[in-house]
């Protein structure tokens, strides 16, 4: 199999080109930024955690050996890193970006703008708020997991590289917090138990 052009990338940096890095940290650093931002709400701050995110991964990466993806390696990092910064008097841990930031949220409220009424719109915003707080309010394993698979789109094999778990656990870890974010939901969309989300 062909190496991929992450792992051609590695191996030039373990070869000591740092050009090879500089590349790999353009790919990856609104990525990583826009992960952290999850977990410290202060774009400066979050800057300073990615910055040295990357700098932990530089001096890492000899021992990288590929086992897994690139990215899936430099999430550990992110997430490790991030930890580190709020277990030493950083923000309050949230999944959605600063309010007014121009980034992204949670993606939920994304088709806001499609929505004609005033009604619509506030209904829609309640809802994006509810999601928030729900996710806000799951344990770290459960919201850890929901993000990485709903807002990344990382496959629950990944998920479990990156949280050193087995699949079944991520997949119950899932399910849970899908559930316990349709709770919060039911009265606001009128759903029964058991719809999704």
């Amino acid at each position: 199999m062909d190496p991929t052009p992450d792992q051609i990338l590695v191996q030039r940096v373990q070869r000591g080109d740092q050009v090879a890095f500089e590349l790999l940290v353009m790919k990856y650093q609104r990525r990583i930024f826009r992960l952290i931002m999850r977990f410290i709400r202060d774009p400066a701050q979050a800057e300073d955690v990615a910055q040295e995110t990357f700098l932990r991964a530089y001096r890492a990466i000899p021992q990288f050996r590929g086992e897994s993806q690139f990215y899936t390696w430099l999430y550990r990092i992110a997430v490790n890193t991030a930890k580190k910064a709020i277990a030493e008097g950083a923000r309050e841990v949230s999944l959605h970006e600063h309010p007014g930031d121009g980034g992204e949220t949670s993606g939920f409220d994304e088709h806001l703008s499609d929505l004609e009424t005033p009604e619509a719109v506030l209904a829609g915003r309640q809802v994006v708020r509810t999601v928030n707080a729900a996710i806000d309010g799951l344990p770290e394993d459960l919201r850890t997991a929901i993000a990485l698979r709903e807002i990344e789109g990382m496959s629950y094999e990944d998920i479990a590289r990156a949280m050193s778990c087995p699949v079944g656990t991520v997949r119950s870890r899932i399910f849970r917090a899908r559930e316990a974010i349709a709770r919060q939901l039911r009265p606001l969309l009128g759903r029964k138990p058991g719809g999704r989300w």
